[in-house]
């Protein structure tokens, strides 16, 4: 591709890397959380989507200036500033949760609740995860260790119909509305926190960590078309603003959407679940199976993106095992955990990512700012730790049955209430961590003027 520089490089290109990135963030399998959301909201369906933007499209898009403002390589990289052995711990939790703990099984049942399962008796439901789950990573497994670039090229042509399909639905559900969402009674938890609810949600898109671990595929394709990189980050956020624009008309256009739902139908045990009954009501079976075929496909896209990345990440950093050992690690994993089916995963995934979010987000602003207190590792250091204290808290928090009626569990949730503000809404993590970064601050202020950096 010919290189131009940044005042000369068109809106062609801008959207180019605009595609890229909405590619990277917009999964099917994301589809299901924002729909959710909304019958989980009601009628305070705006408030839910502002706080859901915020670490849905937001946050991503910082995760993607964060690895280009400090030429980092990945996540490790962007955790040097901590230590080496920190660094390598973060990379490690991270790609376990996007890769075969909690994503990676989430992108065949995400398919499977939505395409088959519908389609079989009650007492097939459990054998026909398992035949699925293993004919699926099965086949991320010889795509893989193949490095075919099939589905990528296939995923071009998917892509595209899958969102003329969505935009569909979404023209079919606005004029012909299942309900009115301003006539629907939000859920407990909505009535009166939505914006913290919808931020604690978009947790569950995983997107502000997959930024971390793809950012630098993104940075390297514009430097391949740009002269001058010292202007990557600008273009990158002008492109990622374009995709995030795109992709947060498709999470409010979601959440609407299943606000609207509840006009017909009740409450869904998850996103999945209600993405079926309102594709099947608008679509029946023909409009449900054509989009099941069509998310399968994309989901094994995503499947294979994510299960190479872990075997890759994983063999740079442990070779002594093949980059095909990781991998066949990776896909093993997520067959056998997938067969918990979608709840458990997302319920099971929920304190783990109640623990990474809140180092993820310090990390990302932190690396963000970077520039303006040199990556003084003290900053880094300060504000991780007093972030990682509540982090711990929030984790043991959030543990679901059995382990939640445990008197260790029980005992934990009600010091973190009495001892860490904002605890009750889901935040304990924010006053240490604006705590953490204030100190680190002052200690860099004050290493600076004794020269010691």
């Amino acid at each position: 591709m010919k290189k131009t520089s940044a005042k000369n490089f068109t809106w062609k290109q801008y959207l180019v890397v605009a595609s890229m990135i909405f590619a990277l963030f917009f999964g099917a399998g994301n589809l299901i959380f924002p729909l959710h959301l909304g019958q989980l909201a009601g009628r305070n369906w705006m408030v839910a989507a502002a706080g859901f933007l915020v670490t849905g499209v937001l946050l991503p898009l910082l995760s993607l200036l964060a690895v280009s403002i400090t030429h980092s390589s990945g996540v490790y990289g962007l955790g040097r500033p901590l230590g080496r052995t920190w660094a390598l711990i973060f990379m490690v939790v991270v790609q376990l949760t996007i890769g075969p703990l909690f994503a990676t099984p989430r992108t065949a049942t995400v398919p499977y609740t939505i395409g088959i399962a519908p389609l079989l008796p009650a007492k097939f439901q459990q054998l026909g995860l398992l035949l699925f789950s293993l004919i699926f990573f099965a086949l991320v497994f010889w795509v893989s260790y193949n490095q075919s670039d099939i589905l990528s090229k296939l995923g071009k042509v998917l892509n595209p119909i899958f969102l003329v399909l969505l935009f569909l639905i979404f023209l079919v559900g606005f004029l012909h509305p299942m309900g009115n969402p301003a006539t629907i009674k939000p859920t407990t938890a909505y009535l009166h926190a939505g914006f913290i609810n919808g931020f604690l949600e978009g947790y569950n898109t995983l997107d502000a960590i997959a930024g971390l671990v793809f950012g630098i595929a993104i940075v390297t394709a514009i430097k391949t078309m740009t002269k001058n990189t010292d202007q990557v980050s600008s273009i990158l956020a002008k492109s990622g603003l374009l995709a995030m624009i795109g992709i947060g008309i498709i999470y409010v256009c979601l959440i609407v959407l299943g606000a609207m739902s509840l006009g017909h139908l009740k409450v869904s045990a998850d996103g999945g679940v209600a993405f079926t009954q309102i594709v099947n009501y608008y679509g029946g079976i023909f409009g449900q199976t054509v989009l099941a075929v069509l998310i399968i496909l994309t989901c094994l896209t995503t499947s294979v993106g994510l299960a190479a990345a872990f075997a890759e990440d994983f063999h740079n950093h442990f070779p002594k095992l093949s980059y095909h050992g990781w991998l066949a690690i990776a896909c093993i994993v997520s067959a056998i955990l997938a067969n918990l089916g979608l709840e458990k995963i997302i319920v099971w995934s929920l304190p783990v990512l109640m623990f990474l979010y809140p180092l993820t987000i310090v990390l990302i602003v932190l690396s963000v700012c970077s520039p303006l207190f040199k990556r003084d590792h003290v900053v880094f250091k300060i504000s991780m730790i007093l972030t990682l204290i509540p982090a711990i808290f929030d984790l043991i928090s959030n543990l679901p049955e059995p382990l939640a009626s445990t008197s260790f569990v029980k005992e934990v949730i009600t010091l973190r209430r009495h001892i860490l503000p904002l605890a009750n809404i889901g935040l304990a993590w924010l006053v240490p961590a604006l705590v953490g970064i204030l100190l680190g601050i002052i200690v860099h202020l004050y290493r600076r003027k004794k020269e010691i950096i």
